[in-house]
């Protein structure tokens, strides 16, 4: 396996979703905004966009986002991980209680114990590449806690949301290490080496 990597875009004010998240609403009011970035056609945006779909073998990711990305509004097989990369890896979900029917491909597999044994599962099958888990903010937090993650890449975006869900509500304090900055017209791409 390559590196754990927790990559997720958030506002100015440290929020993933805007207010009122959920299947109908996707990333909540104003939440669109976080992702403008994944969509445009911005040199940079579009860089940083391939290099992370080519780059990862197996995405982790919580039953919020899942219920989100299985949703009327959510993936297809034009927009998936990677946006309209539409990258195929397969996604390893974290849930106590899986659904009992889905949308989506058989490509997602439910993890019920927790946030390092979707980790190791997802490692198996990641091969040399990464594994990322992608969000929600309960799972980039839980990752980043338990010490699972190598890095966290956040794409800031130039918008204040003013609520919704913060990435780092009730976090432990640390100190990370800034390793790569990439602004582009829409997000400022920054990765940290969490030591």
């Amino acid at each position: 396996m390559g590196k754990v990597v927790g990559d997720i875009s958030i506002s100015l004010d440290g929020f993933v979703t805007g207010p009122d998240p959920g299947p109908q609403e996707g990333l909540g009011r104003g939440g669109e905004g976080l992702h403008e970035w994944a969509f445009s056609n911005d040199a940079v945006d579009r860089a940083v966009l391939a290099e992370a779909t080519d780059a990862t073998g197996a995405v982790i990711m919580g039953r919020r986002l899942y219920e989100v990305v299985d949703g009327p509004g959510g993936w297809d097989d034009e927009v998936g991980y990677g946006a309209s990369e539409a990258g195929q890896q397969p996604v390893f979900v974290v849930t106590r209680n899986p659904p009992e029917t889905t949308r989506l491909t058989d490509r997602f597999t439910f993890v019920v114990d927790g946030m390092a044994s979707a980790v190791r599962h997802a490692g198996a099958v990641a091969e040399e590449r990464d594994v990322v888990v992608m969000g929600g903010a309960a799972a980039v937090r839980g990752a980043l806690e338990e010490g699972l993650l190598d890095e966290l890449k956040l794409h800031i975006s130039p918008v204040i949301l003013g609520s919704g869900t913060p990435l780092f509500e009730r976090a432990t304090p640390r100190s990370l290490r800034q390793i790569h900055v990439r602004p582009s017209g829409h997000a400022v791409h920054v990765t940290y080496r969490v030591d």
